[in-house]
């Protein structure tokens, strides 16, 4: 287990030098300077601040730079807001991203295995036929047309939720309910056909013919053996979270990462832009690997060994 752990912090070290060079690559290809705006009728004054986020060294120069902050993690100001650091900005924005996405990975969860399990329980009854519509309309509609019908339904027309504001659970709701629907679908539609699957083996069938109650069957049997697909693709529902969740923050006007990020890259606010791609590139990897070891953990069946050999 330890090798296997070894190994993957290695995958995962490489993985974000990668996502880190290619980030790099782009800023400085992009024309321009981020001071035109402000300094273009003094060139002076652009040289000086070029110079003073080391803009006007050579590429290689600012690449070492630029790893040196990412191994210290300290990413310096903001271009755009001089007075805060991009540290600052992180710590600000990610508890409350963190805390929506938190939430909704939850609900997803919850309701996707709910419904997935009462379509299997119910197959091909108005329950399954029920449940896998919700699923396909879930996956059918993008989370952004959600909001925006969402909004105009529930906070225009009839008042029932608050929007553009980030007080209380009530302003939770929407963007929850917009970022759940497309995870709750797929986890829905996989549940189902796990557990329809898992509910026709020899040891579900032994286990009924033993006379224990249906819950425990499905409960302590069939549920456990069900999830393993749903886990093995948490990692990419996570991910798809929580980066989806920068149009749905900028939507509903929520002061998470995803307000810093889209507006750094409107203005091409270059330390903002990689220090918050460093962190969430981070964070997700370390997500995905803690779910591999989840699956593992999960699953004594599956092997280290086997693992090793994919």
């Amino acid at each position: 287990m330890l090798k296997y752990i070894l190994k993957k912090l290695l995958i995962m070290l490489f993985t974000l030098w990668i996502i880190i060079t290619l980030t790099f690559v782009l800023m400085v290809s992009v024309p321009g300077s981020p001071f035109n705006s402000e300094s273009s009728s003094n060139e002076i004054v652009q040289q000086n601040l070029e110079k003073h986020y080391n803009l006007d060294k050579p590429m290689h120069i600012q690449y070492l730079l630029y790893l040196k902050s990412v191994v210290t993690f300290d990413f310096g100001p903001s271009i755009k807001q001089p007075n805060q650091t991009v540290n600052d900005l992180l710590g600000r924005g990610f508890p409350i991203s963190a805390e929506l996405g938190i939430v909704t990975i939850i609900v997803a969860l919850i309701s996707g295995i709910t419904l997935g399990i009462l379509a299997a329980l119910r197959h091909n009854r108005i329950i399954d036929y029920a449940a896998m519509a919700i699923a396909v309309l879930g996956i059918s509609i993008p989370n952004f047309i959600l909001a925006t019908l969402l909004i105009q339904q529930l906070s225009v027309n009839w008042g029932i939720f608050p929007v553009a504001t980030w007080k209380s659970w009530s302003h939770m709701v929407l963007p929850v309910l917009a970022l759940a629907t497309g995870p709750m679908a797929i986890i829905a539609r996989l549940t189902r056909s796990t557990m329809l699957e898992v509910l026709t083996q020899d040891y579900i069938k032994m286990a009924r013919a033993k006379g224990l109650a249906p819950w425990k069957i499905i409960v302590k049997h069939a549920l456990r053996n069900a999830l393993m697909p749903v886990v093995t693709i948490m990692g990419t529902l996570f991910v798809g979270i929580m980066t989806g969740s920068f149009v749905i923050e900028q939507i509903f006007a929520i002061p998470g990462m995803g307000k810093y990020f889209v507006e750094s890259i409107n203005h091409r606010d270059f330390p903002v832009i990689m220090g918050t791609t460093v962190f969430y590139s981070s964070f997700l990897i370390i997500m995905l690997f803690l779910v591999d070891i989840a699956y593992g953990i999960l699953d004594p069946r599956i092997k280290v060994n086997n693992k090793e050999g994919d």
